[in-house]
């Protein structure tokens, strides 16, 4: 049993004074507010759940600070990016999704929803492992110390009515059955760790908290034909997975969707029924009123990735209005132009107030909550991201004297609207110290190491 006394923390998204956790097998044992430092380490500061970043491309690392020297399009972002794609095998991959991931951790997430769609060679043909490049990234993230889910997605076309071109053919699998049937395979290739187990596809999720997710993932309107998706949706029913879609990132999307099918990507998804509760669609930022009450009437998640949606120019979603039609609010980092949860939250708030010019549209517990435990729960991890009895124990621990904290008063509010991934200064995820402070420059070299080796290979 491990115990720590925490001297403020976020229980049930109001802050608490003096909060003692008890840990065993990676769960919490017991939660006592009030209670003595006896016996216990002191994590001083401001202790909030562990996070979950609902929407990953490991590889897109590699990009920061490069794609940003001409001013270009999402286009030409897009050719960059495919230029990395190029370059990846699993070894790379597992170095760069490794140090994607501490710094993941470092940031305050405890989980990542891994977008994971660089499936093969670069000229197509499988690895003799047709799931090498996924399993690069399950050890990546266990040996980070951060939980995966790991959203292998189904890509066979370059747009609409388009065969698969260049670093595309890494992809494909050819068509949504043969999807199905390497991922299936997948699920059988990820074996328990000692201390966890595994969830989707049957496999054993019985040795104590699930550390792996094997989810599934439809990459979008463009590259999955309308008549494949009901089988991807249908394996996710069957294997009770969770669900992603990129949605209406780019106007251009819903212009060619609508000369191909006559409909609105959520539409097109609707008919094929891949809307519901266990589904998440990414950025869903051109919507119409009619795909707004689609998303809200079947309780759809929705993953906002702001800094990437900026960097981009992809524009500003209608967060407020999905809430309020019922859809669930969740946050990722995407292309990893910043990887700071915290900034990443304020920017629903701060994106809404240019839009709207009102303030107040989001309430920091709201954001919190929706960085935390909704976000878990979209990714297939129910119960985590919450500081509770039975929850797996993951635990953040933020600085509150730091030049952007000091003297905000140590609240939700300090977390959500002054903090910065700078100031973790302690995580545990699943019972175990992960980041203490200090290790920032560490898991910089690390990065630098990685990306390098990419660009210079």
């Amino acid at each position: 049993m491990t115990a720590y006394w925490l001297e403020h923390a976020a229980v049930d998204g109001v802050v608490r004074d003096s909060v003692r956790v008890e840990i065993e097998d990676g769960l919490f044992t017991a939660v006592e507010v009030g209670a003595e430092q006896a016996g216990a380490d002191r994590l001083a500061g401001l202790t909030i759940p562990g996070l979950a970043n609902c929407h990953s491309h490991a590889f897109h690392r590699a990009l920061r600070g490069r794609t940003q020297r001409e001013r270009g399009t999402f286009w030409t972002w897009r050719e960059q990016m495919y230029a990395v794609a190029g370059r990846l095998d699993p070894d790379s991959y597992y170095d760069l999704a490794r140090a994607t991931y501490r710094e993941m951790l470092a940031a305050g997430f405890t989980s990542v929803g891994e977008f994971h769609y660089l499936h093969h060679g670069p000229d197509g043909t499988p690895y003799s492992d047709a799931n090498a490049m996924g399993l690069a990234l399950v050890e990546a993230a266990r040996d980070a110390g951060i939980r995966i889910a790991l959203l292998d997605t189904c890509y066979l076309a370059a747009g609409i009515g388009r065969e698969p071109e260049g670093v595309q053919r890494r992809f494909t699998d050819g068509d949504a059955g043969a999807w199905a049937a390497r991922t299936s395979d997948l699920c059988r290739g990820v074996t328990p760790s000692r201390e966890h187990g595994v969830s989707a596809g049957g496999s054993d999720s019985s040795a104590g908290a699930v550390d792996v997710v094997v989810g599934a993932a439809i990459h979008s309107v463009r590259a999955v034909p309308r008549d494949q998706m009901h089988f991807v949706a249908e394996w996710a029913d069957r294997h009770q997975a969770p669900l992603h879609v990129h949605v209406s990132e780019q106007l251009s999307e819903n212009v060619t969707c609508l000369e191909a099918y006559g409909e609105t990507p959520t539409g097109v998804l609707e008919d094929a029924g891949v809307l519901g509760p266990r589904t998440t669609a990414v950025h869903a930022t051109h919507l119409t009123d009619a795909d707004v009450r689609m998303l809200g009437e079947t309780r759809t998640h929705v993953c906002f990735c702001p800094t990437t949606e900026r960097d981009l120019a992809d524009g500003i979603g209608p967060s407020r209005l999905l809430h309020e039609a019922g859809a669930r609010l969740t946050l990722g980092t995407d292309s990893h132009a910043v990887i700071d949860a915290f900034e990443e939250m304020r920017a629903v708030e701060l994106d809404e107030r240019l839009s709207s010019q009102e303030r107040g549209q989001w309430s920091a517990a709201e954001l919190l909550e929706a960085a935390s435990s909704k976000g878990h729960r979209s990714l297939g991890f129910d119960g985590a991201g919450r500081i509770a009895v039975g929850a797996p124990a993951d635990l953040v621990t933020l600085d509150v004297r730091s030049p952007r904290t000091a003297g905000t008063g140590s609240g939700v509010e300090t977390a959500v609207f002054a903090a910065s991934a700078a100031d973790v200064v302690h995580v545990v995820a699943q019972g175990k110290v992960v980041v203490e402070r200090g290790d920032h420059r560490d898991i910089g070299v690390a990065l630098d190491r990685a990306v390098h080796r990419i660009w210079e290979d």
